[in-house]
């Protein structure tokens, strides 16, 4: 248990290492490829405002994406009407689509507990 402690120590080490010598290089180089989506001046305001615009356009595509949610429900809706005319195929991939789902699920539980499979810290 110590020597493993002590590996990953060291390459914590390493690692704090190489972002002291590398890391000024990377974030310059990072800011060139990416100037044109700077915008001048990077103030405190200009981000305010820009945070704003963000939500703000958010909000303004709700109505579109309402739309598409109609459209999709409507879709779903002509199924269960004619589920009588479905064949197994499309069941079966319904069905190992609502499974992928459930398993997402499942590891994002998990997740959620700290990678637990018994439950929550107490």
């Amino acid at each position: 248990m110590a020597s493993k402690l002590h590996q990953l120590r060291s390459k914590a080490v390493q690692a704090s290492d190489f972002v002291a010598k590398h890391g000024c290089a990377y974030y310059k180089e990072l800011m060139e490829k990416n100037k044109q989506y700077i915008v001048q001046p990077p103030t405190i305001e200009k981000c305010q405002e820009l945070s704003k615009q963000l939500f703000y356009t958010r909000i303004a595509s709700i109505p579109g994406r309402y739309e598409s949610f109609c459209k999709e429900l409507d879709g779903v809706k002509h199924i269960w009407r004619n589920r009588n005319e479905l064949k197994v195929e499309d069941a079966g991939i319904a069905a190992i689509f609502g499974l992928e789902l459930y398993a997402w699920f499942c590891v994002g539980e998990i997740a959620g507990r700290g990678f637990t499979f018994t439950g929550y810290y107490v």
